[in-house]
């Protein structure tokens, strides 16, 4: 098995505890609303805590797929929440699991700083494929840029 680790920083406007909000707590129901390619997220397994296996259906390409998604951590009080894509269009033959540690922290001017470790663990003797790690960052970012533009959009949502 191999793995290949890198670590990203994206900056937002939205406050550290609203995105968070957004991100983790309230993620069922955000996401589907911010994200255009994702319809729906529901939990298939667990209580919402760690262990819990949340499918994500997203329409890519016109056709109907899923990435199941499972919580490892949540860590409230510092804003961490760590997951792993376990199955799904999110996961490449090659590739046992990608683990995502992820942390928000104050920004400029009231906003965030959204840091993220990207592990991407392979199987057997498969290498760790950079171009699958650079594919993974765009969907972050984008994701992540997504979530900010829908906060940006209702500022009522608390």
């Amino acid at each position: 098995m191999g793995i290949f680790t890198f670590e990203d920083e994206s900056t937002s406007t939205v406050a550290p505890a609203r995105l968070y909000k957004a991100l983790v707590k309230d993620a069922d129901t955000i996401i589907p609303k911010a994200v255009e390619a994702i319809q729906s997220v529901e939990t298939v397994e667990g209580n919402g805590g760690p262990g819990t296996i949340k499918k994500l259906t997203l329409i890519e390409g016109g056709e109907t797929k899923y990435v199941l998604h499972k919580i490892e951590e949540i860590d409230e009080a510092n804003l961490g929440y760590n997951y792993s894509i376990v199955g799904g269009v999110g996961l490449p033959d090659t590739v046992e699991k990608i683990t995502f540690e992820t942390k928000l922290v104050e920004g400029v001017n009231g906003g965030s700083i959204g840091k993220v470790t990207i592990k991407i663990e392979t199987k057997g003797d498969a290498k760790p494929n950079e171009e699958e790690g650079k594919a993974a960052k765009v969907r972050g970012d984008a994701f992540f840029k997504a979530i900010e533009n829908y906060l940006s959009a209702h500022p009522e949502y608390n």
